[in-house]
């Protein structure tokens, strides 16, 4: 894997499960991570043997978003590489963290525990299911830095929350527990041990018809919303680049690299 970022193991029940391990920095997302979340995903999506995927993060936390200050240090491309999108790509980098958990044929499941903020909340979004521990800190945490989420969420979100609650957690960017994500529908079970819980769902949903649980995958997927991918995804982005190297945005990533209190302007 790319910069031994995630190790991907498949048992003998076809039950994959894949570890971000990024221990240190929580899992945080610096392009090793992206790199190798897209590569393991692609792996996963032709694999025949493969019935069910289990998917978290190695150490205390699921992952803790988009490492900013190593985009900003970067050399040869920084924020802005996370934009590129491929020929006949509906998404562009950074989405298909998220959004290729989509295009693997079979069950995800996402197993959070710790925290769970930005990016790293947007790539549970994109499993199919999700697994929480009681006390695992969960964050639509992009407006504290002055942005919106971009990761595919408008593929996500939709699916599972009412429109009035995405907003309220988006605009606060205000962190819940799992126990609280549950009644708000951000999670579909808490578990003590969301790991073994999760594994447990998966070897269960490998025990049935592969070509069923694929075929009830792809129904529900093409189905449950009827929203304009490309659409959708586009305007992600250009609402994000519109924000990008504003006053404001600036100021958010500078506050909070400095640990202190932002000041922003007023709306031109």
């Amino acid at each position: 894997m790319p910069g031994n970022r995630v190790r991907l193991d498949i048992d003998d029940h076809g039950v994959a499960t894949v570890a971000m391990e990024r221990i240190d920095k929580h899992n945080a997302l610096d392009r090793a991570m992206f790199d190798a979340l897209l590569d393991v995903a692609a792996q996963l999506a032709v694999n025949k043997r493969v019935r069910a995927v289990v998917l978290h993060g190695a150490g205390k936390s699921f992952c803790t978003g988009l490492d900013i200050a190593n985009f900003l240090e970067a050399r040869g491309g920084g924020i802005e590489q996370l934009f590129a999108r491929g020929y006949g790509e509906v998404a562009n980098y950074a989405q298909r963290a998220a959004y290729d958990w989509s295009l693997v044929p079979v069950p995800v499941i996402a197993a959070i525990s710790g925290n769970c903020f930005g990016g790293g909340l947007q790539i549970a979004l994109g499993a199919d299911i999700r697994v929480a521990a009681p006390d695992a800190r969960l964050s639509i945490m992009e407006v504290k830095w002055g942005l919106v989420p971009d990761m595919a969420i408008t593929q996500t979100l939709p699916r599972i929350v009412a429109v009035d609650v995405a907003k309220e957690l988006t605009f606060t960017g205000r962190i819940v527990s799992g126990s609280e994500a549950l009644t708000l529908g951000l999670v579909t079970r808490v578990a003590e041990d969301p790991l073994a819980a999760a594994l447990g769902l998966a070897r269960a949903i490998a025990q049935n018809s592969p070509d069923a649980v694929r075929a009830a995958k792809r129904l529900y997927d093409e189905t449950w919303t009827r929203l304009d991918p490309a659409a959708a995804l586009a305007l992600e982005s250009e609402l994000q680049i519109d924000l990008l190297d504003k006053p404001n945005q600036v100021e958010a990533v500078s506050a909070g690299l400095q640990k202190r209190t932002p000041t922003f302007r007023d709306p031109e």
